[in-house]
């Protein structure tokens, strides 16, 4: 199975400090050794915040704090990179051919973002469909994909099945509510769509749930099935 793993900034890295980076590094290494072909991509969380805030205060505009949000999240993805030690590609590549080119040697690729306008959501949909993955993991801070923004909704119902049209849907109308929080942001809900890839979404506190969506399919999270996607993957139903 080809799959790719769409960690969180504030999944990965809450806080400066070393356990949950070694903690995703352990199940991503647990998964290589067993013969999973990985990609991973690394979001910018709290810290790319506070940079981001602070250089509007300074007078930085859409496009610069755009990439500052993107610098940021290379260095988060050097923090994995450094703790998956020699499996990983030595840099966070900038650019999908180069994501690509580390798979087919057999690294692991640590994408963070790649252009301004773009969020590292966006960028996991479209580095799963340029290496056609079998299968995308959005391992977020939430446990799904709720029909409503849960933080702001306490009736909210999270659904453990969507179709790829119902989430660009739903997306849709959550983004359309200022300041209503999406599991994934509408444009990566529309390359999911388009390219067929089978997508989980689930509370990515614990790896260890992401490395058993991945190798079983089994988790609490939300499963998203684009029209005319495959049969399950032969690693779950073989088991």
């Amino acid at each position: 199975m080809k799959a790719v793993v769409s960690i969180g900034g504030s999944v990965l890295v809450p806080s400066v400090s070393p356990e949950r980076v070694r903690a995703y590094a352990d199940a991503l290494e647990s998964l290589d050794a067993d013969g999973y072909t990985l990609g991973t991509v690394v979001g910018g969380g709290p810290t790319a915040r506070e940079y981001i805030t602070t250089a509007r205060d300074l007078g930085a505009n859409e496009i610069e704090l755009d990439q500052i949000g993107i610098a940021v999240t290379r260095l988060n993805g050097r923090l994995l990179i450094a703790a998956l030690d020699e499996r990983a590609a030595p840099t966070p590549p900038e650019d999908y051919e180069t994501g690509r080119e580390a798979i087919r040697r057999g690294d692991i690729p640590v994408m963070g973002g790649t252009v301004a306008g773009q969020t590292t959501d966006a960028v996991s949909a479209a580095f799963a469909e340029y290496v056609n993955a079998d299968l995308l993991v959005y391992a977020t801070s939430v446990d799904g994909v709720y029909d409503a923004d849960p933080s702001e909704n306490g009736d909210a119902t999270k659904f453990s099945e969507i179709s790829a049209d119902d989430l660009v849907d739903l997306i849709a109308d959550l983004e359309m509510d200022a300041g209503s929080n999406a599991p994934v942001d509408l444009l990566a809900a529309k390359i999911v769509q388009r390219s067929g890839i089978r997508t989980i979404v689930l509370d990515g506190d614990d790896p260890e749930r992401v490395e058993r969506a991945i190798r079983t399919g089994e988790h609490d999270g939300t499963d998203v099935v684009p029209e005319g996607v495959g049969e399950l993957p032969a690693e779950w139903t073989d088991r």
